[in-house]
């Protein structure tokens, strides 16, 4: 009947195209090298420009 779709969750990945699973991987790599620099940068001392108040932990948005 349906033979040539593969099963529930075993769908082939598009060749060439970036998943969203790999999407995902590479957005959660750069965040965690952002968040070891800001750490490392922080031990040492120095100001980090994250966009946030280190004093309120306000955000540049934010109404504080």
């Amino acid at each position: 009947m349906h033979d040539n779709v593969p099963p529930f969750g075993k769908s082939p990945r598009p060749s060439g195209k970036m998943t969203r699973e790999d999407r995902l991987k590479a957005a959660l790599k750069a965040n965690m090298a952002r968040r070891k620099a800001q750490a490392k940068a922080r031990s040492a001392g120095q100001a980090v420009p994250d966009g946030t108040d280190s004093d309120t932990g306000a955000g540049p948005h934010s109404t504080e």
